[in-house]
């Protein structure tokens, strides 16, 4: 049939789908018992700690594929263990603002060894430096490519 993946394709999708879910796996199991947080927990640790202030949830929202529901859950759970503020944003108080605290600083400083350690040994180990490259380069235009029409969770908030 016309529609049907080429062999070679079909190959390529299974093995890219399985080496995500293993990786996906030992990083959430690293993750919960070294700081008891899930995935998108980290995610949003990490992008608030790398961030030069307070960010939207918007902008939250925007790098991480995640429902807007479902990351206000999590910025919810993550705020009642201490790990961020969340409040009204000051040029717009229909905004909501989210903040790492000091606890949550600590708490990413404390799981980061395990993760790189995780991520090197499941993804990197296997490859030489051309391979990483590589890698990093198809994936880079596959993500392009797939964020240029995302879904929803995944799209850019129109600006007004």
């Amino acid at each position: 049939m016309a529609d049907d993946l080429a062999p070679e394709q079909l190959r390529a999708y299974f093995v890219l789908m399985e080496s995500a879910s293993l990786l996906h796996h030992a990083v959430e199991q690293q993750l919960r018992a070294e700081g008891e947080l899930s995935y998108v927990q980290f995610q949003l640790l990490m992008r608030l700690a790398g961030a030069d202030g307070p960010l939207t949830m918007t902008e939250l929202a925007d790098g991480v594929v995640y429902s807007r529901s479902g990351l206000t859950h999590q910025a919810g759970l993550l705020e009642k263990a201490g790990l961020v503020t969340r409040g009204a944003g000051p040029g717009d108080q229909r905004s909501t603002v989210v903040e790492i605290t000091d606890a949550g600083r600590e708490r990413v400083a404390k799981v980061l060894p395990g993760h790189v350690e995780v991520t090197r040994g499941q993804l990197f180990e296997p490859l030489s430096g051309k391979d990483v490259r590589v890698l990093g380069d198809i994936m880079t235009r596959v993500r392009d490519h797939m964020r240029a029409q995302p879904p929803r969770s995944a799209a850019g908030r129109k600006r007004r």
